[in-house]
């Protein structure tokens, strides 16, 4: 039956074909029969439905205000504030009322930033400071504090401002046994006397940033003596004569000299608090976000020839997956926004590199009852659960938009007591300098 059917499909297909053509002749385009003109209708007016809905259209559209054009008056205005923002940054001075005033964007197209940029809290002074001012900063600070305590200012120089740490280390311990020798063995003039061209000085210790102020903090003095068994001199280091009765201060001092640490700047945490916008999920990150230092620079060009050896190579999930977080390393900070159920936005400054338990205990202590338990809930609702995980591990670099959810069960108890419940979840001197986010 079906044969059947193909059969007569087949024969009325020939038929509807046309007339034949042989295979050198070329193909004849069938000829279209002229179609009879269809007489225009006649246009129907509209509705009075769509009158009143044309009308009303036309309303709103009257009511929304109209953007601003450009002109050069504000072209000019904006290379002005950009002159004196980069003349306020390279002079470390601060813009008068009048220039503040022609420095504050005023037009709608503007995008101000969502920070102005990275900031640290000089640990010695308090003081908050730009990223690029920091280490100058660090530097006047110690540099001052040699008029409190010269040996505490020259044992910061040295663990601060020398990168090298295995320099240093070696540099401290070998000082370290100069100090363990003089302390053990008073007695002996040979080791109150420490030659400045001896080879282990010269290429472990005299290199160091602040150990010579260090030196001098202790009470060695320079001296130039004649050397034994020769007729010319050299320069030596020579413990003074009353430090022999001090030699428990020269213990304290090489204790201090092995325990302490690098001073280091404390990340500027900006904490702001907006009311609710739309505008929550949109990042205008200043250079501080994105500046490479030389050495980041160095490892950047690394990373790039060793993609370059592997781009012909099969990558496995694993090996692509390790490739997308290197390249999220890139970034040292990452601004971070969490919203409220309430739609009130908090916001932080924070290294890429720090973990997510940072972030909860950053939440935690801006609300009014941090026993509260909450989530974190990342782009798509994913929850942060491993709080171990750091903010470029979890993709949330140099930006990212989290939600805050409660527990579900905690709120309905506190409901179910009948309590009244404050507005705002957050502390009420975080509220009182709330911001709206532009």
């Amino acid at each position: 039956m079906r044969k059947f059917f193909q059969e007569i499909k087949a024969d009325l297909k020939f038929r509807t074909a046309g007339p034949g053509q042989k295979l050198s002749e070329p193909s004849r385009v069938p000829k279209e029969k002229p179609k009879a003109e269809a007489a225009p209708k006649p246009r129907q007016g509209p509705t009075d439905e769509a009158q009143m809905a044309a009308a009303a259209a036309l309303a709103r559209m009257e009511l929304k205000p109209k953007a601003k054009v450009g002109s050069s008056q504000e072209a000019i205005k904006n290379q002005v504030r950009k002159e004196l923002m980069a003349e306020a940054a390279a002079s470390g001075k601060g813009l008068s009322a009048e220039e503040k005033d022609v420095a504050s964007p005023d037009q709608e197209g503007a995008a101000a930033p969502s920070v102005s940029g990275v900031y640290f809290i000089c640990p010695l002074t308090g003081a908050v400071v730009r990223k690029d001012q920091k280490e100058k900063h660090l530097r006047e600070a110690i540099q001052s504090y040699f008029s409190v305590d010269p040996v505490a200012a020259s044992i910061m120089e040295i663990h601060t401002f020398n990168k090298d740490h295995e320099k240093v280390r070696t540099g401290v311990e070998t000082m370290a046994k100069y100090l363990d020798n003089i302390y053990l063995h008073p007695e002996e003039e040979k080791y109150r006397k420490i030659k400045l061209q001896n080879k282990v000085f010269q290429e472990r210790i005299s290199c160091l940033d602040g150990i010579h102020q260090f030196f001098q903090a202790i009470g060695f003095e320079t001296k130039t003596l004649p050397v034994p068994g020769q007729e010319n001199t050299e320069e030596y280091y020579v413990l003074k004569e009353e430090m022999l009765t001090k030699l428990e201060d020269l213990k304290d001092y090489k204790e201090q000299l092995l325990s302490s640490k690098p001073v280091r700047a404390q990340l500027d945490r900006q904490l702001c608090v907006f009311k609710p916008s739309p505008e929550a999920a949109r990042f205008e990150l200043p250079d501080d976000f994105y500046n490479l230092t030389a050495e980041e620079i160095k490892r950047e060009q690394r990373l790039r020839t060793e993609a370059v050896e592997k781009a012909s190579m099969l990558r496995t999930r694993a090996m692509r997956e390790k490739e997308e977080q290197r390249e999220m390393r890139k970034y040292n900070y990452t601004l971070i926004r969490v919203r409220f159920p309430d739609g009130y936005i908090l916001q932080g400054t924070f290294y890429a590199r720090e973990s997510v338990s940072v972030l909860y205990n950053f939440v935690r202590e801006a609300l009014r009852d941090d026993w509260l338990p909450f989530e974190l809930l990342g782009p798509g609702g994913l929850k942060l659960t491993d709080e171990n995980l750091a903010f470029n591990e979890c993709g949330l670099v140099p930006s990212a938009l989290l939600t805050l959810a409660w527990d579900a069960a905690v709120m309905a108890d506190i409901q179910a007591s009948g309590e009244e419940q404050p507005a705002s979840s957050l502390k009420p001197e975080l509220l009182s300098r709330v911001q709206t986010l532009s």
